[in-house]
């Protein structure tokens, strides 16, 4: 598809915003899924953005990291979103950002690496409501497979959109509930940030 036409497709979802603000980066996914009308989304989302420097670009100070998203043509807001937050405080960010774009409705999955890992919590904010949950599996398309009881084989012969389609059609099924806690609890209860540069070779 030329990027006329894929930029056509994201002008009229949910992902409009987003992407005319430089926030929907190293995309895996960009695009038209397999699904009749439905544009996904398999990459960065930008939390906050550098101050810029004359003509420099800069990367962002903050990311969603892995975020995984799906919008439908026609409509303004996102049914679901998934993504990675080196801090539960982060979700601010995140909703913040989606903003507009969230709805009371959407099934949005937040795997925080400061939770603890035995917890799992809703958390409403910005008029949603927010599944945190820890990150065991390492990524959160391997989380999203473990928590909607996807079969890794199963979605092996499909491409990175077939299988985006397959978790995101899972994941507006879910409807498993968590205890409620507000974003101020959590803050209280989240653990020291990782420094995710930490063991690193120099």
């Amino acid at each position: 598809m030329t990027a006329t036409l894929e930029r056509k497709a994201i002008d009229d979802t949910a992902f409009a915003r987003l992407e005319q603000e430089g926030r929907l980066l190293n995309p895996l996914v960009k695009g038209p899924t397999s699904k009749p009308g439905r544009i996904g989304f398999r990459g960065e989302l930008a939390l906050r953005f550098a101050p810029k420097l004359a003509d420099e670009a800069r990367p962002p100070l903050l990311l969603c990291g892995q975020a995984m998203a799906i919008a439908t043509v026609g409509e303004k807001t996102l049914p679901f979103f998934a993504g990675y937050l080196l801090s539960f405080e982060y979700l601010k960010d995140v909703a913040e950002v989606l903003g507009d774009t969230l709805s009371a409705g959407g099934k949005y999955f937040l795997f925080c690496d400061n939770i603890d890992l035995s917890k799992k919590y809703q958390v409403p904010y910005k008029g949603a409501m927010f599944y945190v949950l820890p990150i065991l599996e390492s990524t959160v398309y391997n989380e999203m497979l473990d928590l909607l009881y996807l079969e890794k084989n199963d979605l092996k012969k499909k491409d990175t959109a077939g299988k985006l389609d397959a978790v995101a059609d899972a994941a507006l099924k879910y409807d498993i509930t968590f205890d409620t806690i507000t974003y101020a609890e959590g803050l209280e209860l989240m653990g020291p940030v990782r420094n995710p540069n930490e063991n690193r070779p120099v």
